[in-house]
């Protein structure tokens, strides 16, 4: 039986996540001393492949932590695409260094790596690589631009948990790699995120980094500021429950974006995402659509329609060279992405959440072609 309204993400909460919920109330320990800090933090670094991680309260603290792990500040560049989501460039601005964008690739989504050697200079400092949708970066080519000018990478793979690039989980590349718990990513604390990284001097910042950069010797005493950032051991208890299930987290992404793929196929009006590129097969994290251009609504107008119909849709992120934000302190002035711009008027994405159901994906199709009927 179908919904009355399907929104755009519900989670899937069918594991131990109560009975570890349960154990953490049982014996009290609910703050971030708790065991299943530590437990979800061992567990994690062995699922993408790395020495250690640090778990935080979010995603964009995550990117926080992991711009002053590098110590990137004034005066530093960090290339980065413009097709993300803000919290990306917000972390790097906030820090007092300098967003330097590119645009994305209009089939992948991802940031055009192509692009990046042209914007390197002297001051810059890192590439922050992210994972767009559900299809990785084209890793090699980026890693190989950093190791020829010594550049750190920052991996954002906040979309990305269980995604491979060439075999190998995304997340294992980045001096530093981040993550994000949020509802709507393949597992989930509520809100909740991740540090990640193989060298122990950068792991030891971006704990000491979290927790208000206190000195073990000096319990109140602090030679530099930090924040706290800490996850609770109940976000923990559930992320580790969470994590437990990702193998059937992976393949029910994967069989909802193939059943929408099979059934939008044919439909001229729409560019529909890859099902794998060279390097990786699409785990369709959500399931995007663009609107051809001679297609005579925006996107704006068939999210409308589509939420007359009961079914909810999300806008593709808006490009950070034209956030008014940035513009208004002066960054971005005539900056011109064009595939980004595109892709922001014309894309949109269906409910892609674990819970969806076949008979659910039906509905939102027939609704998708109803729209698209009605519309010419």
């Amino acid at each position: 039986m179908t919904k009355e309204f399907i929104p755009v993400n519900e989670p899937l909460l069918a594991g131990n996540e109560k009975k570890y919920l349960e154990e953490c109330i049982d014996t009290g320990w609910i703050s971030s001393e708790g065991p299943f800090v530590s437990k979800f933090e061992n567990y994690f670094s062995e699922v993408v492949g790395r020495k250690s991680s640090v778990a935080v309260c979010n995603g964009s603290a995550a990117l926080d932590v992991a711009i002053a792990a590098l110590k990137i500040g004034a005066g530093d560049e960090v290339i980065m695409p413009t097709f993300t989501i803000i919290s990306c460039a917000a972390a790097i601005y906030r820090a007092g260094a300098t967003p330097i964008l590119v645009d994305c690739e209009p089939d992948t989504w991802n940031m055009n790596v192509w692009e990046i050697e042209s914007l390197i200079t002297e001051q810059t400092k890192a590439i922050m690589a992210v994972h767009i949708y559900g299809l990785p970066v084209d890793m090699n080519p980026l890693m190989a631009l950093a190791k020829k000018y010594n550049i750190s990478v920052i991996e954002d793979a906040a979309q990305a948990i269980g995604l491979e690039y060439e075999e190998k989980p995304c997340g294992g590349f980045g001096d530093v790699s981040v993550f994000s718990f949020y509802p709507n990513k393949h597992i989930t604390t509520g809100e909740g995120g991740m540090v990640s990284v193989n060298d122990p001097i950068l792991a030891e910042r971006c704990s000491s980094l979290r927790n208000l950069c206190f000195v073990n010797s000096e319990r109140f005493v602090h030679y530099e500021l930090g924040w706290n950032y800490r996850m609770t051991n109940l976000q923990a208890a559930v992320g580790l429950a969470q994590l437990e299930q990702l193998p059937t987290h992976l393949k029910l992404k994967r069989s909802i974006g193939l059943w929408y793929l099979e059934a939008l196929k044919e439909i001229d009006e729409l560019e529909l995402p890859l099902e794998r590129t060279d390097y990786a097969d699409n785990l369709f994290w959500v399931f995007g659509i663009v609107l051809k251009d001679s297609f005579p609504i925006d996107a704006r107008g068939f999210m409308s329609r589509l939420g007359e119909k009961g079914v909810g849709t999300r806008p593709f992120f808006y490009p950070m060279h034209q956030q008014p934000i940035f513009n208004r302190e002066g960054l971005f002035i005539g900056d011109s992405h064009p595939v980004s711009e595109r892709l922001y008027k014309r894309g949109l994405y269906l409910p892609s959440g674990l819970a969806l159901k076949e008979s659910d994906v039906k509905k939102v199709v027939n609704a998708v072609k109803q729209v698209l009927i009605s519309a010419k």
